[in-house]
């Protein structure tokens, strides 16, 4: 009962302060950040002869994931906390009355939280399912060359179904979305390869 007033309310202050629509486009900014970042990493990884090596590889994913994470939630919770506050102030002086504690004050906190919550979480979600497969070669069941296109797969994958979500919000085709947001995670992936080849041949000059 109390778990149902409580997803009832929240959804009052998600209409109110459009915290959906929001937190949709966090979500999927973010999660295609994460999942091209550690897509370079990998890459980085494979062309500088360490993708041998798993635990270097986790271990620089779950750092990445964890600033990503951590950069996300604070970095939305100031942003939305500064844009909110500006919107009830404005609200204040319009309507002429004290509105702190109110409904709408209240709605946008929750969006703020939301939000940050939602900024936080996603890329570091993407970001360690890129990288996943490592975690399976740490164990000795597949090689770590296996583990490379297996990254890149899910990254695809990962990038594909954003495409796909893009689409249904947009009530567009979730082919052209799919086709377009795998086409930019290719592009990724070769100027990954390029430039890690570059530097590399770069520095052992």
């Amino acid at each position: 009962m109390v778990a149902k007033k409580t997803l009832e309310k929240w959804k009052q202050y998600s209409e109110i302060s459009d915290a959906g629509s929001i937190t949709r486009r966090y979500f999927v900014m973010n999660a295609f950040d994460g999942a091209l970042t550690m897509l370079g990493v990998v890459i980085g990884a494979y062309v500088s002869g360490v993708i041998n090596q798993p635990t270097v590889i986790i271990s620089a994913g779950i750092a990445g994931s964890i600033a990503m994470g951590a950069s996300g939630v604070s970095g939305a919770y100031m942003t939305e906390k500064a844009e909110r506050t500006k919107k009830i102030k404005d609200l204040e002086k319009a309507m002429l009355t004290d509105m702190r504690n109110g409904l709408h004050d209240k709605s946008h906190k929750f969006a703020t939280i939301f939000a940050a919550i939602v900024d936080g979480v996603s890329p570091a979600l993407a970001a360690m399912a890129v990288v996943s497969p490592f975690f399976i070669v740490n164990s000795g069941i597949i090689s770590a060359e296996l583990a490379f296109f297996a990254c890149i797969t899910i990254t695809l994958i990962v990038l594909c179904l954003l495409g796909v979500y893009l689409a249904k919000i947009s009530d567009e085709s979730m082919i052209k979305y799919g086709i377009q947001m795998l086409f930019v995670g290719l592009i990724t992936a070769f100027l990954c390869i390029v430039t890690s080849l570059l530097l590399g041949g770069h520095l052992a000059v």
